[in-house]
């Protein structure tokens, strides 16, 4: 089973991070995962929360089985409790720095703890003294879905140098901030710029394969 996720110390640049579609049924998103999963090398896959808590933990079963098949970690947002009795390697907080302390005490030493950190520096680095194994910054691009502020480049950039936590980039990210991003994240998060195509699989091919 999967530990921790690599960073981008383990290969030629920054590692895939693949996240869920909100709302997924996990009977419909199965066999498209795996799929998706066979395309392109990710090394962490993000669970995205839903409101239905049964729907979930069968999401929670079902990327675990595919993911850990292939040596792939999966995270749950926000859900701790639902890490350990699902046999997940971690949890993704989506509100910075805060509960990051309590996910460390709950789940232990060994699991994955990730926050996401919006644009704030400060927010990140906070994170990083609480134990967060990664901070995740964005969004990166302009989206009608997040109109606020984005994580430019040069965060990114000066996190990479300074800063030994890895860091995640992620949102509205197309070709173009992948190759920006390349030098400056350890790790590109991928989703709804994947799951809204045709063949998500395809999609995912053409924006992060070569």
């Amino acid at each position: 089973m999967p530990q921790t996720p690599p960073t981008a110390e383990d290969g030629d640049g920054p590692q895939l991070y693949l996240v869920t579609p909100s709302g997924a049924a996990a009977a419909a998103l199965g066999p498209l995962l795996a799929e998706v999963l066979d395309r392109a090398p990710v090394a962490c896959l993000r669970i995205r929360a839903g409101d239905d808590a049964a729907e979930l933990g069968r999401l929670a079963d079902m990327a675990r089985e595919i993911a850990h098949a292939r040596d792939i970690a999966v995270l749950i947002e926000d859900h701790i409790a639902l890490v350990q009795p699902h046999g997940l390697d971690g949890v993704h907080l989506t509100h910075g720095a805060r509960g990051v302390r309590e996910a460390r005490k709950l789940l232990g030493p060994d699991a994955i703890v990730g926050a996401f950190c919006g644009a704030s520096r400060h927010e990140g680095m906070t994170a990083g003294e609480a134990g967060a194994d990664y901070v995740s910054f964005g969004p990166v691009g302009a989206s009608a879905l997040s109109p606020g502020e984005t994580a430019p480049l040069d965060l990114f950039a000066w996190w990479s140098e300074m800063i030994e936590v890895p860091v995640v980039a992620e949102g509205a990210i197309d070709a173009e901030l992948i190759a920006a991003l390349r030098p400056v994240a350890d790790f590109i998060a991928l989703g709804p710029e994947i799951w809204g195509a045709d063949d998500p699989a395809a999609a995912l091919a053409a924006l992060w394969l070569p």
